[in-house]
């Protein structure tokens, strides 16, 4: 069984921990560097359910795109719930590894495996990294369709592709739009207006888009928007990375067990439709 500390090698071999932005939070949170690992568990965020599903898988290593801890704190005590997890993972000698904005930005990133759940192909980043020569890594990504459809069509594919959440798909724009080319961007992305009608594309598929720039940019011109949950457009992620990790296992001989959580740990758990009633 490989170590703990060769295992994290090639996971920042994949996501550099120095190609995350400056407010980040990356790298390996906890766990004993020469521990050996035959078990990881990858999902989307650090919560206790992760943590506890880790334990029952006997899994060694968890592998989260969220940070635990995105800002210092100054305890980890077992009544606070991230302390709580921190307390169970060293209990049980379970690391826990994590891939943000590295992982964001990377060739292939998160953007691309929302791409790939979504069958869009990849023209090129919505951002290209200005480190990278070949012009492959950077944030969100411009994307192409096999086939036009409606704007409508294309918020039903991405209901239907994505993990199922309590928010489900919101769409704004003109439904009988013709939809080729769209962008999109895993995770929050309503900062990336600027770059999305710089590249002229018809429709943009993010998370959390807010009111204020969704109104904006839809008045400023006939971009359609496609506003999935946060979680369900990073999980797809999840996938691609022990795929990853998976082929350098078989590389290297580890024989590692690489799992997928389905849990969902979106926050939100019920949607109610609005409007008066009958």
């Amino acid at each position: 069984m490989p170590r703990l500390s060769e295992v994290i090698a090639a996971l920042d071999a994949l996501w550099p921990p120095e190609r995350a932005e400056g407010w980040d939070a990356v790298g390996t949170v906890c766990g004993d560097p020469d521990a050996e690992i035959d078990r990881v568990l990858f999902a989307v965020d650090p919560v206790r359910e992760i943590a506890d599903e880790a334990l029952e898988l006997g899994a060694q290593l968890i592998v989260t795109h969220h940070p635990l801890y995105l800002r210092g704190t100054t305890t980890v005590a077992a009544d606070t719930f991230k302390g709580k997890v921190v307390h169970t993972l060293i209990k049980h000698d379970i690391a826990l590894h994590v891939a943000h904005t590295n992982a964001d930005t990377a060739d292939p990133g998160v953007s691309d495996a929302l791409a790939g759940a979504l069958d869009l192909r990849v023209t090129g980043p919505l951002v290209p990294d200005p480190t990278d020569p070949a012009g492959r890594r950077g944030l969100g990504r411009i994307c192409e369709l096999d086939h036009p459809e409606t704007l409508a069509d294309f918020a039903a594919r991405a209901a239907a592709r994505l993990p199922a959440t309590a928010q489900g798909i919101r769409l704004a724009g003109d439904s009988e739009a013709l939809v080729r080319t769209v962008a999109v961007s895993g995770g929050s992305g309503d900062s990336l207006f600027d770059a999305v009608r710089a590249a002229g594309v018809d429709a943009f598929l993010t998370a959390d888009l807010r009111h204020h720039p969704a109104s904006e940019a839809v008045q400023h011109s006939p971009l359609g928007l496609v506003d999935a949950a946060h979680w369900a457009t990073e999980w797809p992620w999840c996938e691609q990375a022990a795929a990853q990790l998976d082929a350098l296992s078989d590389r290297h001989g580890w024989d590692l067990r690489v799992h997928v959580s389905k849990q969902v740990t979106d926050p939100w758990t019920t949607h109610h439709s609005s409007g008066a009633p009958n």
